[in-house]
């Protein structure tokens, strides 16, 4: 490449076309990253060895717009605003029982096989009914104690969509 090349493609010549061409690009990029494709940084362990603490990943937001999540979507969870989400497994959707029993989760009182968790666990939780309009939520590590977890039944509502990756 020629030096006048180099300084063509590095300082193009400011034209209406130009500006009109920023402004799209620029526009289109805040739409896709604040509605379509929403990054997020994965904080915590509950997701492990899934997903790892610390990790860049994108909440794709439209996978749920003409669906229903189901067992066992990851998804991402509105907590307050769109700053905070938590990355959380469903195990379970609206009218099921789900229950944990001697480390085995239990939905409508079949054992479920959860190749996603790695290591056992001794949780015992009592059977629930998950609520209308709600599904069931649990993080991956279950090696910490259920007290040290966030899950549990959350409105589908709040639900953002799913990790890309």
């Amino acid at each position: 490449m020629d030096d006048r090349a180099v300084k063509k493609f590095f300082f193009p010549k400011i034209t209406v076309r130009y500006l009109l061409r920023v402004a799209v690009v620029a526009v289109s990029a805040f739409i896709i990253f604040k509605y379509v494709l929403i990054p997020f940084r994965v904080q915590g362990e509950s997701m492990s060895p899934t997903y790892v603490t610390g990790s860049f990943n994108f909440c794709f937001a439209l996978r749920y717009v003409f669906s229903l999540p189901v067992p066992p979507d990851v998804v991402t969870i509105r907590m307050t605003g769109r700053r905070l989400m938590l990355l959380k497994r469903v195990v379970a959707t609206a009218g099921q029982s789900i229950e944990f029993r001697k480390g085995s989760l239990f939905v409508n009182g079949t054992k479920v096989d959860e190749p996603y968790v790695a290591g056992r666990y001794d949780w015992n939780l009592a059977p629930v009914i998950v609520k209308p309009g709600h599904v069931y939520v649990v993080g991956d590590n279950r090696t910490m104690p259920a007290e040290a977890h966030t899950f549990g039944q959350t409105p589908v509502n709040r639900i953002v969509g799913v990790p890309l990756w």
